[in-house]
């Protein structure tokens, strides 16, 4: 049983291993010189985030500074990675002192204060329309797009940070700085086009001047991400899939050996992010947890509500905030865990016991697949246990998003996310779910996270008459981000309303929504009501050859 999928390696670092200590670990000692290096730091990124845009003024002045000058061979060469070649010598040779580079990092580093400044000047220049009168859905992609501007500042100035000579210059080992790790600024990189490139996607369903207009806004971002992204992956030595035999192109059987038993749960493992305390505190049940907030519609807490907590927890928290959130159906309006609120631990009574849901959706309130999540997470370092996530907008509503992530280092242990078509959206960075329930219909794992799933149940509900069921759709767009989905021991199963008609309504493992998507199903459960090829075309026409669909060591009746 053949696929029509090509499988095709690239340098990407999935960074799951344990290399990194957590970010709740107490702090190293530190020389004086770091103390101020780690100042200077915060000081780029407050600068990025408020005031880069003085920076883009003085970068327009020297606008045409580098008219009549003739690329370095060091450009040219730098340049040459990347998929947008003009481009980046244009940017470069228009950015004071860039001819003086001759080392590749040095132009990674310029490249990407170069894309930082244009993230400025565009964020700058979006909120002056913010006062216009748009449409529900046009607001609706604004909106998206000022949240996620804010979001890859924050993510290109720490990718400076990080590549700073002097910063580079200290480095703590395993490859990472006192800014980060070489792991964490690919990770950042790509955050930040897929954040481009979702922006791109809400508008283009709106019409009329706020699509023109933000479109010359945004211009060439994407790009310039991209570019900073080949040069610096190409700097960093990093290619985590090295020796991966990719020239097995079939599905096949397994053969007569014994099969795992599906019933079997592996030993207990986390991202090596998550420390032992933290480890041992994700095992601890909710009520022995002596939590910051406590959230009770009852009024026995310390709030009513989610968002109450929410806005209660400290930004940029260096260590956990534990929000106990007890047993209740809590259908509170864009429920959402921000960038600033980093660390946030929330940690639920039980799947069906607390259950956060919501009902909006693309059809039903004219707004865009990103607004429409019932409970959002973009600060670094979140955390869930134990809660249910559902967007109850039903399979004729179509996009319905019940969770969405963008927080990086997330954790997702022991919930029930449900909904129909996008129901769990993994956006982006590194993010970890174990031992949850995933139910939907069309597409309903999605986005351009670098994800990893264990000993997760993938439900396939019924869907509207004619559709089929998919149950990935991944959205990598660039050969050099690191993002990926890995569907480890887990289960591919119908829920009950399907498995009588699941000959009218076949399932498939996955669609590719971008040209470079990245799927890979190992060790799992693959059901009788997948389709025996597997895999399903995104359309007639989309391009499969840059594909990268994996399928090891698989057991069940369609492995």
């Amino acid at each position: 049983m053949s696929t029509p999928f090509h499988s095709l390696s690239h340098p990407s670092p999935l960074d799951y291993g344990r290399l990194h200590p957590s970010s709740s670990d107490p702090p190293r000692r530190r020389s004086c010189l770091l103390i101020a290096l780690l100042l200077i730091g915060s000081l780029l990124v407050v600068a990025a985030a408020c005031g880069v845009i003085a920076a883009v003024k003085s970068s327009k002045r020297a606008h045409g500074a580098g008219q009549g000058r003739s690329p370095t061979p060091a450009m040219r060469k730098a340049c040459g990675l990347t998929r947008y070649p003009d481009l980046c010598l244009a940017s470069l040779l228009n950015f004071p002192g860039a001819t003086a580079a001759g080392d590749p990092r040095q132009l990674a580093h310029i490249s990407m204060n170069i894309t930082l400044r244009h993230f400025g000047q565009a964020l700058s220049a979006s909120t002056e329309i913010g006062n216009w009168q748009m449409g529900t859905m046009a607001r609706s992609a604004y909106e998206d797009c000022l949240e996620l501007l804010e979001d890859s500042v924050d993510l290109l100035a720490r990718s400076l940070v990080t590549v700073s000579p002097a910063v580079e210059e200290q480095s703590i080992g395993n490859g990472a700085t006192q800014g980060g790790s070489k792991e964490d600024v690919i990770t950042w990189l790509s955050g930040a086009m897929t954040n481009q490139d979702t922006c791109v996607e809400g508008l283009n369903n709106v019409g009329g001047a706020v699509k023109d207009e933000m479109g010359q806004r945004l211009k060439d971002l994407s790009e310039l991400v991209s570019n900073c992204l080949a040069i610096y992956a190409a700097t960093s030595g990093l290619d985590d899939f090295s020796g991966t035999p990719i020239q097995n192109r079939r599905r096949r059987l397994l053969g007569s050996g014994p099969e795992p038993n599906p019933e079997l749960k592996y030993d207990p493992e986390f991202p090596g992010w998550m420390s032992r305390a933290e480890r041992q505190l994700l095992g601890t049940p909710t009520q022995s947890i002596q939590a910051d907030i406590i959230v009770a519609q009852d009024g026995s807490g310390t709030v009513r509500t989610i968002s109450e907590a929410i806005k209660q927890a400290p930004e940029y928290s260096p260590r956990r905030v534990l929000i106990r959130v007890k047993a209740g159906i809590y259908a509170e309006s864009y429920l959402k865990v921000g960038r600033k609120k980093t660390n946030i631990w929330l940690l639920g009574e039980g799947v069906g016991r607390t259950v956060i849901t919501g009902n909006k959706s693309v059809a039903h309130d004219n707004i865009t697949t990103f607004h429409t999540a019932s409970f959002a997470a973009t600060g670094a370092g979140f955390v869930a246990r134990g809660i249910t996530f559902s967007n109850e907008a039903g399979p004729w509503n179509h996009q319905a998003v019940a969770l969405r992530v963008g927080a990086d280092r997330a954790v997702i242990y022991q919930c029930e996310v449900k909904g129909y078509q996008d129901t769990l959206y993994v956006h982006t960075q590194r993010q970890f779910y174990r031992e949850c329930d995933i139910y939907g219909t069309v597409d309903f794992i999605f986005g351009n996270a670098a994800v990893v799933f264990q000993n997760c149940t993938m439900w396939a509900r019924k869907p509207m008459l004619f559709q089929k069921v998919t149950i990935t759709a991944q959205n990598r767009k660039d050969p050099n981000q690191n993002t990926g989905m890995s569907i480890h021991a887990c289960w591919t199963r119908p829920t009950s309303d399907l498995a009588p008609a699941k000959s009218s309504y076949p399932t498939y493992l996955g669609r590719p929504w971008k040209p470079y998507s990245r799927v890979v199903y190992m060790e799992s459960y693959i059901g009788d009501h997948v389709d025996a090829r597997g895999w399903l075309e995104w359309n007639a026409t989309a391009p499969t050859d840059m594909l990268y669909y994996g399928e090891y060591g698989n057991f069940g009746p369609r492995a």
